[in-house]
């Protein structure tokens, strides 16, 4: 049988298709790659911070080196008063994104910021940016918004910042899918405000089967889908292994954690994936009345950094005392390993006693440590596990942290 599957069972076959199969890969990694050095890729944080502010336990003196997305979790940790935070990834869009939610704290009202982030529109945004934020943004973040500001004017096709950007495009086409089907548009909303849970299981697998057909199915097993969500070729090859149904699998594995296992009235990660806006009482704590004048007040404690974990620690050695890697470490496994190596090598040189070392991982279990990791780091498993049962986004497979002997 498996023989029919190849084009030759000769030795010269299996290297020619063994051949193949490598330059589809290399084809796939630079899709993704051009997706991401391209594209503004997340408009908004799918790790739920209140998770981990529980894990990472900050203080007054935790100062933090954290990969940006999307600059949310970065300001609800300001509500804990480290010293520093500092963001770093590769996508300089990234960090623009976090500079113009920092210049809005630090010029404009609560309102401007709820309609800009929170509603994802703003009826003024060429006078509010031209007259109090664009002057406050570095260089580079002018550069970026000045040509972009539509993404805030609540017209077109897509009428909020939330259904920009790749991620944001996909979830735009999975609110039309839903919005087109009346009835299915109502179960859903029916389904945010559910008041109990058993209710509120009911709907979800009344819905499960509308939502999650065979269409859907073949969109989201594609590369180019995966690519748009910031999903690499490593952790796609995971869902292929583990599910019958690959990408679908998992998604439904992560739905059924969400929806029908803990209550979701305040689960503002996919009220506003099926809104494309937030509401006044199920969002961000960043985006809550209560905390502006706080986090205004600390948002210089905030720094953003154009560069990759490692190059940010040789060139700003320290001994840190926290880390939040995402799961960028799943793709450095299976990309490159002198670089996982090299950035462990790097966050243990640059850490303290106690430093504590959070990451996520699309794999039930991480094998990918190395020794001398399991030899300095000791990785706390009974409260990972407990936070991880009430977490609101339920994406990721497994989270991790270590702290450092």
């Amino acid at each position: 049988m498996i023989n029919c599957l190849l084009p030759s069972a000769s030795p010269a076959g299996l290297s020619s298709f063994a051949k193949n199969v490598e330059k589809l890969n290399r084809l796939r990694d630079w899709m993704f790659q051009k997706v991401h050095a391209n594209n503004l890729v997340y408009n908004t944080c799918w790790e739920d911070p209140r998770c981990d502010r529980v894990l990472l336990e900050l203080d007054g003196k935790s100062e933090v080196v954290m990969i940006t997305s999307a600059g949310c979790n970065a300001l609800d940790y300001l509500l804990d008063h480290p010293a520093r935070i500092n963001c770093v990834d590769v996508n300089p869009r990234q960090n623009a994104l976090l500079q113009l939610k920092l210049a809005t704290f630090q010029k404009a009202a609560f309102e401007d910021l709820f309609q800009l982030f929170g509603q994802g529109r703003h009826p003024e945004i060429q006078e509010l940016y031209r007259e109090q934020l664009r002057e406050t943004l570095p260089e580079y973040a002018r550069d970026y918004w000045d040509g972009r500001l539509n993404f805030f004017n609540g017209k077109g096709v897509r009428k909020s910042f939330y259904h920009y950007s790749t991620s944001g495009a996909f979830a735009w086409l999975a609110n039309q899918y839903i919005r087109a089907q009346h009835r299915l548009h109502r179960q859903v909303q029916q389904l945010f405000e559910a008041d109990t849970l058993d209710r509120q299981a009911s709907l979800y697998y009344q819905i499960e089967q509308k939502i999650l057909n065979g269409m859907v199915e073949w969109l989201v097993n594609r590369h180019l889908t995966m690519c748009l969500v910031g999903v690499p070729r490593s952790q796609q090859e995971l869902f292929i292994t583990k599910y019958e149904n690959g990408a679908l699998g998992f998604i439904q594995e992560c739905l059924r954690k969400v929806f029908t296992r803990q209550p979701v009235q305040d689960n503002y990660f996919w009220r506003l994936y099926m809104n494309g806006a937030y509401t006044e009482t199920c969002c961000p704590s960043y985006l809550r009345p209560e905390h502006f004048t706080f986090i205004r007040s600390l948002s210089d404690k905030i720094q953003t950094h154009t560069t990759t974990i490692s190059n940010f620690l040789k060139d700003n050695p320290k001994a840190y005392s926290h880390y939040v890697l995402l799961d960028h470490q799943d793709w450095l496994a299976a990309n490159d390993r002198p670089a996982l190596d090299e950035e462990w090598q790097l966050i243990l040189q640059n850490s303290r006693p106690g430093t504590r070392i959070l990451l996520r991982s699309a794999a039930k279990e991480v094998d990918f440590f190395p020794d001398f990791v399991l030899d300095a780091v000791e990785f706390e498993k009974e409260k990972t596990a407990a936070t991880h049962q009430r977490d609101r986004v339920g994406t990721y497979a497994s989270v991790y942290l270590g702290v450092v002997r």
